[in-house]
């Protein structure tokens, strides 16, 4: 249901809509969920000085309740490699 929510929200932002994969991971820590979108997205989805992300990531925390979700935001280009965007990784 999370990474659903998520991949709602995030494709809702982005110029690239059908390029937008929300990936669920178990972590010894909590759950992480994996977004990749089209590199030219990625600002789009970070927004200035990470408010965009950071505001996703409210509302995630607001629909896990008490459980802690990770999330990461990876462009990804057509072929399939990904890098990680320095606003990666703050657990909620």
């Amino acid at each position: 249901m999370l990474a659903d929510a998520l991949e709602h929200l995030v494709s809702g932002i982005v110029a690239n809509p059908d390029d937008v994969r929300v990936r669920e991971k178990d972590l010894r820590r909590g759950r992480m969920l994996e977004v990749r979108v089209n590199p030219s997205d990625i600002g789009k989805v970070i927004g200035r000085q990470g408010r965009t992300a950071s505001s996703l990531r409210t509302v995630i925390d607001a629909l896990a309740g008490d459980e802690q979700i990770r999330i990461d935001f990876v462009d990804v280009d057509r072929r399939g490699s990904g890098r990680r965007s320095d606003h990666r990784g703050r657990r909620h």
